[in-house]
This record gives structure tokens, C-alpha cells and sequence, in this order.
């Protein structure tokens, strides 16, 4: 038996120890190794200057332990996700040392003070800001009377400004991403260089946790907003800003910047114009649920490696320069990089939809609390971000001041001439409140050199800016009420087909982005839209009238391998997406014999303008309980030539659609419209033994179809039809057979938006010249057709 008396003796010792430490635990103490200074933030506190992988703790008020973790190398430690509560102490555990008290604040965008908010920013050069919680940003000011060099030019060459004598205060805008914005050698796009010779200033800031930039990267955590929100703040303080007000606008990342910090709604902030955005995060990330693993994960890829320390091998290279070049700040600012959340975790753990973390990151919840002037551009084949924009229009119910510009095209599209015009108009009333008429004149002559050197679009004598109404107004409040009278939704068609504006010169390369033509509404998805159906039925046919009685199966084989991705293969340009490269080199492969399905409708007797979302809905049944199924929409030409439109996804375990509005959508499925559940507690395998209803939503197009054209729809596995959207853990991991079914009980059709009475000009695009919209000779394909029951 054992000592129970020696057991009792080791148990008190214990008991003492424990209390011993436990009292250690609620009396500070410190020693004389050096200050710990520590930070409050919204829901965060945070430290930097500890000795590298130091072991540390947050302690409460009461002195109790919250949380523990280790310094990074550079010696920061941030803490996340902490109750708002004051008196929060971080203490070193080798030592016991103490640091002072803080308050954890929470999200809400009300700054805690507003004295910070009066620091001076120069009018010109690179510097920091510094935000409520203490982080430094690294920013660039650029004024308008110091443009950015235009990329690929040497430094110094002097830029049109037709004499304008630019002098502060200016009006300022923000351009606000991760991107190495705030790099002092100037902009890595042509946006600043644009808005520099329209005669604004533009702040370039980097977010916090990339570049030089202190604090540590999380992907739009409610923190960047408040930064966003400090930023315009300060900036609009600035004895140098006209009006003490600022505007934002930027491309991609500098454009879904602006909607999470807009949605905070910065006293001093004039206006938003986003170009080239997205809705929410799964329609790029997840589209139909499956993992994009081309563009989107390789970006967020890109994310991790940008927000390490900055090295020979880790952050971005323009932070690494500016400390070998010594500069202090940009190294300590390191200091807590290493403390960025592991964004390919978070993605790997969110595959489905959770709405407590995918909700804050979706533009589609929040932009209803935007409560200033809008001007928003996307097009409907952005092989970036994807085409599902246009799905915010309904929901920016904040403002009145709202004007969108859709079209086909690339991600760089939304800088096209036309929608320039617009845009710049915008800037110009709602930012500078200024008549568009002089500084129009200015981006008139530089447009040539605008568009070769920033966008890589060649042909410098003809690409340049159409007419533009607004911009003869003399006086801002006639430019203002002729804008304001236009109206909230602007189509272009055949962007590609159009012509230049010189006059009496032809286009020196088809395929540049000018719209054929274009429509105006007052709200989209457009009134009068009609959901009409054309069935899928044997022989590869698509028909308008049912689905008819006579049950037939057509079989294909499910295979993501089967078809290497969409990507480009070389071609003119210099400027890679950016420019005309995607136009020209986009090869749109066939797919082999068996590997789809494919339906073609009957010559179309007058043209048709589809215009809004759209679905395929497929009774199928599998051999394989997942598969991940794409359906590809094409236009067929009387010559024989087959143009690309659109596609849309679905992963065949994830179905199930939204029975109510709290999705990722935010709204209730419709015809036109399927919005799928994406909840874990939804997946259901594909069934082998029956059939099941299959519906494949659409992204948007605006697209005519001219008479004698037919439309396609081909149904397929994943992978092929769209560039630099790839799917590599598609399902399913070895060859389905997939079985589609169409008679009157199991109805499978193609959904579009039809939008009546719109004109369309009878001249036909040639082939290959819309944007984004690649074409090949078309190649007919029979499907392999069964019996019913087979």
C-alpha cells in the first residue's frame, strides 16, 4: 500500500506552490531590463521591442492569464480576439515584467480619440501615418503638380498638362490596398498616374501587416477598415486637401478596399469609385462551392508570402530596398508581420458557408450602409475576380448618388475609354466639385500615352477618349445636374467591336477596348427582364416548346483532368492581362468526344439581348457521389464560328439551394437566379440509382445574340473554358459517369435573362475581336444517347 501520510506531505507542498504562484499571478512586478510598452486595439492588443520568441501572456485586470503565445523573431506579439474591457497587461513569462495597462476597444468606428487625427502628412513623398491603436502605414503622397512616372517611361519625361498651374489644396483621393501601394519609386499601376493628371493628389497607402507598414496581415479584418476610416480622417485634416474632404478610388484590391471601409461611413470621406470589384468572396473563391486554385488561391497565396517580414526571400521587395536603404521605421514596423493569420488555414477551414466569418467579408452584406456617391464599373468575363459584380446593384440602398458601368471584357476593362469618361466625370463633380471641362482637356492629350504605357494597350496616335457630354459643361453645377440626370446603369455591348474615336481613321487593332454600342436602365436586374427556357432534349437540340414526352439519357464522362485549363500562350501587348495580351491569347481548347454533353437551340429568328444572371438546371444522376460540374454558354454564327460568353459552376454534393435569404447571396433563389445553400449541413451525395435536379446558376453576361445565331450550352467537368480559373482538387479524383435526363417529368433547360425591345445593330462582331469572349471554328459534337431507363 502506499505512504498515505508521504502522500499527504507532497500534496500540501503542492497546494502551496500552487497558491504561491497563483498570488505571483495577481501582483505585478518588473525588473530593470527595459519597459514593455503595450497597445490597445479593437479586440487586439499588441507589442513590439521584446527579446525574439520570447514567451509572453495577456493578463486581465484581475491578473489572470487570457491567453499565451510567442514574440515572433523581430520580437512583436499580438493577441486577437479579446474581450473590450480596460486593464489588460502583456508580461514576459521568464521574467514576470509587467507592461502598462490597456483598453481593448471594440470594432465600432467611432475612434476612441480624434487628437491623432491632426498630425501633419506632407503634400508630397513617402512617410507614415499613424492610427488610432498606434500602427504606422506606410504612405506615398503624390501631388498633381509631381505626377507618377508612367510605367516603362524613363524618369522625368514630361507629361501633358496643358499649362495648368496646379497649386495647392487639392482635391485627394486614397488609393488603399496590400499591394505594394506605398512604395516610393511610385504606383505599380497607371490609376495614380491617371488621377495625378486630372489634378488630384493621391495618398498611396499600404494596409497594415504588408510592405512597411507595422501591425500584422489579416484579410480584411474589421481593423484594415478602421485603419481605412484613420487614413481619410487625417488626410482630409491636411491644410494641402480642398474642401477637407477626400474621395477613394483604385482597381481590384484598391477597389474592394473601398467598400469595407466606406461601409464605416469617415465623416470626411466624399465619394467611392470601385472598378473591377467583387460581391462576396465565394464567387471568386468558391464558384458553385469548389475551389478556385487558379487566380484566387494563387492570390491569397501571394497574400501569405506578402505579409511575412520583408527579406531577400519573404514580404514584398520594395520593403526589403527601403530597409537596406535604412530606413528605420519600415524595419521595426517588421516587427509584427510574422503575427499574420494563416489566410490558406482560414480558407481551408471556411470551404462551406459559416456566416459569422463569411458575412463581414462579403461587400453583399454591408454595402446597403454606403452612405455617399457611388460610381462602381465590372465586367462580365473578369478572369480575375469573375463576373458576379453586377449582383450588388440592389443591394447599395444607402445612397441615391449611384452609377454602375457593366460590360464584357477583362479586369482591366473597367479603365476602358468609355467607362474612363464616366468615371473621371465622377471624381471631378463628387470629389473636386469641379466642372469636368479643363482637366478633361489635360487626360485628352495624354491618353495616347496613358494607354500604351499604363495599360499596355498599343497604338498610341488612336487610342484615345471618346466625346464625352459632361465634360463641356462650363460650370460645375450644369456639369453636375447633366450627370446626375443620367441613368444608374450603363451596358456596353461588343466591347471589342467598337471603333476609335478619331475620325476618318481606322481602328490600328480590333479588339481594343471600344464598345459597339451600348443600353441605359434605371435599376438592374433590368425591368421587364423574361426568364426563358429552352429545353435540353435528344439529338443535342435545345427547344422552346417543353420538354416533350419521350424520356432519353445522354451520357458523358466526368473528368477534370480530361481538359488542361483555359490560359494564355503568348501573343502581342505589354501589359499581360492588363492589356490586349488576354484578348489575343486566350486558347479556348475543344473538348474531346464524350468528355460533355452539349445542346445547340435552332437559328434564332430576331436578335436577343441577354442581360442579367441565368442557370442550367440538369436532372443527373453519377456514379460518383461528387462531381463538379461546369456549364459553358457560347453564340454560334451562321459562318461557323463559335464566341464564348459565359460559364457557371457547381459542385454536384453541394446542390442544395437556399430555402431563405440568409446566404451568401443575401437573397431568395430564384428562376433566374439559383442561390445554393453552401452549408456543410446541406451536402448530399449524387445519386447512382435515380435521377436528381441539378441546378448550375450563371454568371452574369450581357451578350446579343444576333439573328441566325444559335446558342449553346455544354455541360462538363470543371476545368478548360475560363483563364487562370482552375480547378485542381476538382471531384471527382478519377473519371464519373454522368447521366442526364429530359422529358416531361424531369425537365433539364437552359435559363436566360431576356431583356425585350432593345436594339441591336446588325452588323455581326468578327470573330475574336469581343473582349474576353475568345472564338474558335465551331466544332459540332454529338452526344452519346440512350434509351430511358438506360
Amino acid at each position: 500500500m502506499p505512504d498515505v501520510g508521504y502522500l499527504k506531505r507532497v500534496l500540501a507542498v503542492l497546494l502551496t506552490a500552487l497558491l504561491a504562484f497563483t498570488v505571483l499571478d495577481a501582483v505585478p512586478r518588473a525588473d530593470a531590463s527595459g519597459s514593455l510598452v503595450a497597445h490597445g486595439s479593437a479586440h487586439q492588443v499588441w507589442a513590439t521591442g521584446l527579446p525574439a520568441n520570447a514567451a509572453v501572456q495577456l493578463v486581465n485586470a484581475a491578473g489572470h492569464t487570457v491567453a499565451s503565445q510567442h514574440a515572433t523573431a523581430e520580437g512583436g506579439v499580438l493577441f486577437r480576439d479579446v474581450t473590450p474591457a480596460s486593464g489588460y497587461r502583456i508580461r514576459k513569462i521568464y521574467n514576470r515584467q509587467l507592461s502598462n495597462k490597456v483598453t481593448v476597444h471594440s470594432d465600432a468606428s467611432t475612434p476612441w480619440t480624434t487628437s491623432f487625427y491632426n498630425q501633419p502628412i506632407s503634400s508630397n513623398g513617402y512617410q507614415y501615418l499613424t492610427t488610432r491603436d498606434g500602427t504606422q502605414l506606410a504612405i506615398s503622397v503624390h501631388p498633381p503638380t509631381s505626377p507618377a512616372d508612367l510605367p516603362g517611361l524613363p524618369a522625368g519625361t514630361p507629361l501633358p498638362n496643358a499649362g495648368i498651374p496646379y497649386t495647392p489644396p487639392y482635391p485627394t483621393l486614397i488609393e488603399y490596398s496590400g499591394y505594394g501601394t506605398a512604395t516610393p519609386k511610385g504606383p505599380e499601376n497607371g490609376i495614380a498616374t491617371l488621377a495625378n493628371l486630372m489634378g488630384f493628389a493621391v495618398v498611396d497607402v499600404s494596409m497594415r501587416g504588408t510592405g512597411c507598414s507595422g501591425g500584422a496581415f489579416d484579410f480584411f479584418e474589421p481593423l484594415q477598415n478602421l485603419d481605412g476610416y484613420d487614413v481619410i480622417e487625417t488626410i482630409a485634416r491636411q491644410p494641402w486637401v480642398k474642401g477637407h474632404t477626400v474621395g477613394m478610388m483604385g482597381i481590384s484590391y484598391g477597389a474592394i478596399s473601398q467598400l469595407f471601409t466606406a461601409q464605416t461611413r469617415p465623416p470626411h470621406l466624399s465619394a467611392i469609385a470601385p472598378l473591377s470589384t467583387i460581391d462576396s468572396v465565394a464567387t471568386t473563391l468558391f464558384p458553385g462551392g469548389i475551389l478556385n486554385t487558379g487566380f484566387a488561391l494563387a492570390w491569397a497565396k501571394d497574400r501569405v508570402h506578402d505579409a511575412l517580414p520583408a527579406s531577400a526571400t519573404g514580404g514584398q521587395p520594395w520593403a526589403h530596398k527601403q530597409i537596406q536603404d535604412g530606413d528605420q521605421t519600415c524595419k521595426a514596423n517588421q516587427a509584427l508581420h510574422g503575427q499574420a493569420v494563416d489566410l490558406l488555414a482560414k480558407i481551408k477551414a471556411n470551404s462551406h458557408y459559416i456566416p459569422a466569418t463569411a458575412d463581414p467579408l462579403d461587400p453583399i452584406t454591408f454595402v446597403h450602409k454606403i452612405n455617399v456617391p457611388v460610381f462602381l464599373a465590372c465586367q462580365f468575363e473578369d478572369e480575375q475576380t469573375g463576373g458576379h459584380c453586377p449582383a450588388l446593384v440592389r443591394h447599395f440602398t444607402g445612397t441615391t448618388k449611384k452609377w454602375f458601368t457593366f460590360t464584357n471584357g477583362a479586369h482591366v476593362d473597367s479603365l476602358d475609354p468609355e467607362t474612363f469618361n464616366r468615371w473621371f466625370d465622377f471624381l471631378e463633380i463628387y470629389v473636386a466639385h469641379e466642372s469636368p471641362l479643363v482637366s478633361g482637356a489635360v487626360i485628352k492629350a495624354a491618353a495616347p500615352l496613358i494607354y500604351q504605357t499604363a495599360l499596355g494597350v498599343p497604338g498610341t496616335d488612336l487610342m484615345t477618349l471618346p466625346p464625352d457630354p459632361i465634360q463641356l459643361k462650363a460650370t460645375y453645377a450644369s456639369a453636375k445636374s447633366a450627370f446626375e440626370k443620367l441613368p444608374r446603369v450603363r451596358v456596353l455591348f461588343d466591347n471589342g467591336a467598337g471603333q476609335t474615336p478619331v475620325t476618318g481613321l481606322l481602328d490600328p487593332q480590333p479588339g481594343n477596348p471600344y464598345p459597339g454600342y451600348e443600353h441605359s436602365f434605371s435599376n438592374f436586374p433590368v425591368a421587364g427582364t423574361t426568364a426563358k427556357s429552352w429545353y435540353l432534349t435528344g439529338g443535342g437540340k435545345l427547344i422552346t416548346d417543353g420538354p416533350g414526352w419521350g424520356a432519353t439519357i445522354e451520357k458523358f464522362t466526368a473528368d477534370p483532368k480530361a481538359t488542361p485549363r483555359t490560359n494564355y500562350t503568348g501573343g502581342t501587348g505589354t501589359g499581360g492581362l492588363w492589356g490586349n495580351q488576354s484578348q489575343w491569347a486566350w486558347n479556348w481548347t475543344q473538348r474531346t468526344y464524350g468528355t460533355q454533353v452539349s445542346y445547340l437551340t435552332s437559328p434564332l429568328k430576331t436578335d436577343t439581348t441577354v442581360l442579367g444572371a441565368g442557370a442550367v438546371y440538369a436532372w443527373v444522376r453519377s456514379s460518383k457521389p461528387n462531381v463538379d460540374f461546369m456549364a459553358t454558354i457560347s453564340e454560334v454564327s451562321p459562318d461557323g464560328k463559335e464566341t464564348y460568353v459565359q460559364s457557371g459552376y457547381v459542385r454536384g454534393n453541394g446542390r442544395a439551394l437556399s430555402t431563405s435569404t440568409n446566404n451568401v447571396l443575401k437573397q431568395a433563389s430564384t428562376l433566374l437566379e439559383p442561390v445554393l445553400s453552401m452549408r456543410l449541413a446541406d451536402v448530399s451525395p449524387l445519386p447512382s440509382d435515380h435521377f436528381t435536379k441539378l441546378p448550375i446558376p450563371l454568371y452574369f453576361q450581357g451578350h446579343a445574340y444576333r439573328a441566325g445565331s444559335r446558342i449553346r450550352v455544354t455541360i462538363s467537368a470543371v476545368n478548360g473554358d475560363q483563364p487562370i480559373w482552375a480547378f485542381a482538387n476538382a471531384q471527382p479524383t478519377s473519371p464519373a459517369t454522368v447521366a442526364i435526363a429530359h422529358s416531361a417529368s424531369m425537365p433539364s433547360r437552359l435559363v436566360l435573362p431576356i431583356v425585350p425591345g432593345l436594339s441591336v445593330p446588325t452588323a455581326r462582331p468578327d470573330c475574336g475581336v469581343l473582349r474576353n469572349e475568345p472564338c474558335r471554328t465551331y466544332k459540332a459534337m454529338s452526344n452519346r444517347s440512350y434509351p430511358a431507363g438506360g
